[in-house]
């Protein structure tokens, strides 16, 4: 795919912010409380993307103390309801399908003429990434305007969680194409689970000003202190919380990209979505195989 050069002046740009340092700023400002800079905040936001307000749990945008807590709203459960046909494995987020697919061993598809290594991805273990190799998987990027809440797949109980430091380019589809193994370089929140099928992994990716990623089970894991930028492993062992399908497991606190893995002939995605195509949270995304 040929880039313009209005988009390498992008992707360049991004090798020499200070990638960290704005997304602390960004931090500090969507937790903001000040009830005039909220407002403007809200205001501006849902005019710009077309945020569908009607949507949400809570419709007025008074009802939210800051930005953060407006743009991580909850959802009136009917607008996503949760396919309950056996066997599916539902989307875990809303937003557009970047890549969907069979991994070539371990290596999975970036974009058009990219891929990037799976073992990088789960933090450099060959041995944690050797059940998926030959799997399936599914890459959604979350835009601006969708709701930023993840939730289960399929049933499963959580066995390990990383978080694995590293930069914050963007990842929007110009920056995909351009830089190399962008979502196992970038900062991110591994969780890994075992269903009915095998192992699962939702990895969840950070980007610029992604001021957090938070699950439901730990709290917020990302930003660490700055001493602590450095893998860190948590292990649930037998005792990790088991979810259902259609749970909540975790959010970004502003957007970016998921990317949902499965061992090989566990699953089968369904053919009518194809890259680029609009997916929703609850929407059935392929059928267990086995």
């Amino acid at each position: 795919m040929a880039i313009s050069v209005r988009n390498r002046l992008f992707v360049g740009s991004q090798y020499v912010l200070p990638q960290h340092t704005l997304s602390a700023l960004m931090y500090r400002l969507t937790r903001s409380e000040n009830r005039l800079w909220t407002d403007a905040m809200i205001r501006l936001f849902t005019k710009i993307y077309g945020v569908d307000l009607t949507e949400a749990l809570h419709t007025d945008p008074k009802d939210y103390r800051n930005f953060n807590e407006f743009f991580t709203r909850a959802i009136k459960p009917d607008v996503r309801p949760v396919c309950n046909e056996e066997g599916a494995v539902v989307s875990p987020a809303d937003g557009r399908i970047s890549q969907i697919g069979t991994l070539t061993g371990k290596r999975m598809i970036q974009a058009k003429g990219k891929e990037f290594d799976l073992t990088t991805l789960l933090g450099g273990d060959a041995a944690r990434s050797a059940p998926f190799a030959g799997g399936s998987f599914a890459t959604i990027y979350l835009s601006p305007k969708d709701y930023h809440r993840l939730h289960m797949p399929v049933v499963g109980q959580l066995r390990e969680m990383l978080y694995i430091p590293g930069r914050l380019f963007s990842v929007n589809e110009a920056t995909a194409a351009a830089v190399p193994g962008l979502f196992a370089r970038n900062e991110r929140v591994a969780t890994l689970f075992e269903t009915s099928v095998g192992p699962m992994a939702l990895v969840l990716v950070g980007a610029i000003f992604v001021a957090s990623i938070e699950t439901v089970w730990h709290g917020s894991v990302t930003p660490p202190p700055s001493a602590a930028r450095r893998l860190q492993h948590w292990d649930y062992g037998t005792s990790g919380v088991w979810l259902k399908r259609g749970a909540e497991m975790g959010r970004f606190n502003m957007g970016s990209t998921v990317i949902l893995v499965f061992g090989p002939g566990a699953v089968s995605w369904a053919a009518s979505f194809q890259e680029g195509d609009p997916i929703r949270m609850g929407l059935r995304l392929g059928n267990t195989s086995r």
